[in-house]
């Protein structure tokens, strides 16, 4: 049975929610995952496969996940590793991937370890759990984008059938 470590910053849930539908693409394996946020430290060759998801927030990744390629990125570079990242931006079809996607190419211009898989996933609009603050600022930045600034509903744009094709690239993926 193989090990898998899967590693992920999630501001809201949506990222825990999409590696959850990744990894029932991923039968029989072992999973051990942890929240980035607490910084873990992992030996990552006992371990198949590592799999890193992180959420976009006012424009940047949270802080731990580049802590953590900091402090891992030897094991990084020789693991089978895939990393994937969720923004709004990726709502829209010419956004949608790594080479169009803004945020993948801050990441790999910010990263030390440079992904082999990469992936894009759409996140969600969840204005039922933002404070005050934060809906006023995601609507600045939806209304700047053209995206919805009505906070009585919340939006889901994640593409479940591109996270388990994704899933399964990854799984399969030598």
């Amino acid at each position: 049975m193989d090990k898998i470590l899967v590693l992920y910053s999630s501001r809201d849930g949506q990222t825990r929610k999409i590696i959850d539908v990744m990894l029932e693409e991923m039968p029989g394996c072992e999973v051990v995952s942890h929240d980035l946020h607490m910084l873990p430290m992992c030996n990552l060759s006992k371990y198949a496969k590592v799999l890193i998801g992180a959420s976009v927030r006012y424009g940047n990744f949270h802080p731990s996940l580049f802590s953590f390629i900091h402090a891992h990125r030897e094991q990084l570079e020789v693991a089978n590793a895939a990393f994937f990242c969720v923004n709004l931006t990726a709502r829209k079809p010419e956004k949608q991937t790594p080479q169009t996607n803004a945020y993948m190419k801050k990441f790999l211009r910010l990263s030390p370890w440079q992904p082999k898989t990469l992936g894009v996933v759409a996140g969600a609009l969840q204005y039922s759990r933002y404070n005050w603050w934060q809906t006023r600022i995601i609507q600045l930045i939806m209304k700047i984008t053209g995206g919805s600034t009505d906070t009585r509903q919340d939006l889901e744009f994640t593409d479940w059938e591109k996270v388990r094709s994704f899933a399964r690239e990854f799984w399969l993926k030598k």
